[in-house]
């Protein structure tokens, strides 16, 4: 119910709902009272949803058709993920652009759907926020250079240590996949090649959304205070 209620403040509308009165503890549905509600029994509920305990309600909706074009966009911080294969993960590192300041956000050369539920759940509706773009990586080093950002890429064995990075300037931070991290191409591209110092005696590298988050968090800090 929580990211139904979040899409809809984002501007999302609801085309129907599939409501099971059988699983309804405390829902309100009254919150759709303008969407055509179709009530359905416990065995389609299940099938209709993705969860193998399922709420009882399942909305369809239309996503805005106001987002801005992406040449258009001049955010000071962007988020940029390189060919996340993890949802999970994804969906919380977009929770964590939301809350330290990421205006902007570049899935580049993904093959996950922005929709797929492990995304939306870790998001806690972040992901309605029509701010997040699908690219290529032509597309995503061509707007960085257009709008002078400084491309910031997370790489474990970075020659900058996380503290002396200047997020004063336009900054794209970039994360690559969970297993190899940024490819080739883009360690070629990036200005500044950042790594978060560690102490520990075994693990020599943290979760991606982590990661992200530490960096993002050092954005924000130096930005804000």
């Amino acid at each position: 119910m929580r990211d139904l209620v979040r899409a809809l403040a984002c501007g999302y509308t609801i085309a129907h709902v599939f409501y099971c009165p059988e699983l309804d503890t405390d829902n309100d549905i009254s919150t759709f009272e303008h969407a055509t509600i179709y009530e359905v029994p416990r065995d389609i509920m299940a099938k209709i949803s993705y969860r193998s305990t399922p709420s009882s309600i399942v909305a369809v909706m239309h996503h805005p058709q106001n987002q801005p074009a992406l040449s258009d966009i001049g955010a000071s911080r962007v988020l940029g993920l390189v060919n996340l294969q993890k949802p999970g993960n994804i969906g919380a590192l977009l929770r964590t652009a939301d809350a330290t300041g990421f205006k902007t956000i570049l899935l580049i050369d993904t093959s996950l759907d922005l929709y797929n539920p492990n995304i939306i759940r870790s998001s806690t509706g972040a992901v309605f926020l029509n701010n997040i773009y699908t690219v290529s990586s032509q597309q995503a080093l061509a707007f960085f250079h257009e709008h002078d950002y400084s491309i910031v890429a997370g790489i474990v064995d970075g020659d900058t240590p996380l503290p002396e990075v200047d997020f004063e300037r336009k900054s794209a931070v970039l994360l690559g996949t969970e297993d190899v991290g940024l490819d080739d191409f883009w360690q070629a591209q990036c200005d500044v090649r950042v790594t978060i110092p560690m102490v520990g005696e075994i693990s020599d590298s943290f979760n991606v959304s982590v990661s992200g988050a530490i960096i993002m968090y050092e954005a924000l800090r130096q930005t804000r205070w």
